[in-house]
């Protein structure tokens, strides 16, 4: 007996695209201009050992040093964030802030785009951070910047003790910042979300090598590019540190997006906008496909800039503008 002919699947709409300004960071990121340093470390002292002055003859730090960059993010934090105490266990990712506050902004203009152009803020609002790491970062911001709610994953036991002290370390964090451990390594979402609760976002920024030697071969690529690769010196592999499960799995970047977009579809009725990072630019037609093969509505590809370095935030859905505007509603009762 002769199959009946497959139905072509229907093609989703082609992807919403933006293009940033190059090198400015969103207008309410609150680390556009230089810092004021010794503002800085009025506020907090020991940053002063680690400014240096650089080519330009400006204050800078030392951006190949691992305990001036924590120091610094330290800083900043206390002074734009109101976080008091902030530390991470050595060799762990400790993160550029001003491009994670990007990423915030840009997904709050994501909701306010199915909120008649308001920006909900609150703690109706609930994030879910996958991969939240031992800095905590983005519900540190997040919830600064406008008072949402967040769940933040990961599956090492250790970074999550640490995001865990950050929290209770700082009492306007506590019960706005929930941390939970993926009890798989091999799933994202399934096994991770309470089948009653629901977000308006999930938010990820992907191991993007492939393994450990590809992570530090990138870092020593780079530091050659910028003319820093200095014979004499004992250069850290990875200025900004970084454990395993932050910076590499098996597959890579691609192979972390293409699982992100099967379970994304598992979950869909649970999340309004899922959203990711992605750092090579081939990889976002692939999850393009990936994500209309699980029967994604819409997709946005949200350009983000900062200095020379060039992002991309890849947001899809699964519900259509109509969906989108009751579920806002809703949530905004």
């Amino acid at each position: 007996m002769q199959k009946p002919p497959r139905r072509p699947r229907k093609p989703a709409p082609p992807a919403v695209k933006t293009t940033p300004v190059k090198g400015q960071l969103h207008p309410r990121n609150r680390h556009k201009g230089r810092y004021d340093f010794p503002e800085l470390i009025g506020q907090s002292p020991e940053l002063g050992r680690f400014v240096i002055t650089n080519p330009y003859g400006k204050p800078s730090i030392d951006f190949a040093d691992p305990a001036a960059v924590k120091v610094f993010n330290r800083a900043l934090l206390r002074r734009y964030y109101g976080i008091n105490h902030w530390d991470i266990p050595e060799g762990y990712l400790c993160p550029p802030i001003p491009g994670r506050a990007d990423y915030l902004h840009n997904l709050a203009d994501l909701l306010a785009s199915d909120h008649d152009g308001q920006i909900p803020r609150g703690e109706s609002v609930r994030a879910l951070d996958i991969g939240v790491g031992a800095n905590c970062i983005y519900p540190l911001i997040g919830h600064c910047e406008y008072g949402w709610h967040f769940v933040g994953a990961d599956i090492a036991a250790e970074a999550l003790a640490s995001a865990r002290a950050i929290v209770q370390h700082n009492a306007q964090l506590r019960g706005a910042v929930e941390l939970r451990q993926q009890p798989d390594a091999e799933h994202i979402f399934i096994g991770l979300l309470q089948a009653d609760e629901r977000f308006d976002l999930t938010l990820c920024n992907p191991p993007f090598h492939t393994s450990a030697a590809e992570a530090s071969s990138g870092s020593t690529r780079k530091w050659r590019n910028l003319g820093k690769l200095d014979p004499k010196r004992k250069l850290p592999v990875l200025n900004f540190g970084g454990q395993a499960a932050e910076l590499w799995c098996p597959g890579g970047e691609a192979a972390f997006l293409k699982r992100m977009a099967s379970e994304s579809a598992a979950v869909a009725e649970q999340v309004l906008w899922f959203t990711s990072l992605v750092s090579k630019g081939s990889n976002v037609e692939l999850l393009q496909g990936w994500l209309t093969r699980a029967g994604a509505t819409e997709v946005r590809i949200l350009g983000m800039s900062q200095g020379q370095k060039q992002s991309r935030l890849v947001a899809w859905t699964f519900k259509d503008v109509g969906q989108r505007q009751a579920w806002s509603r809703a949530r905004s009762c």
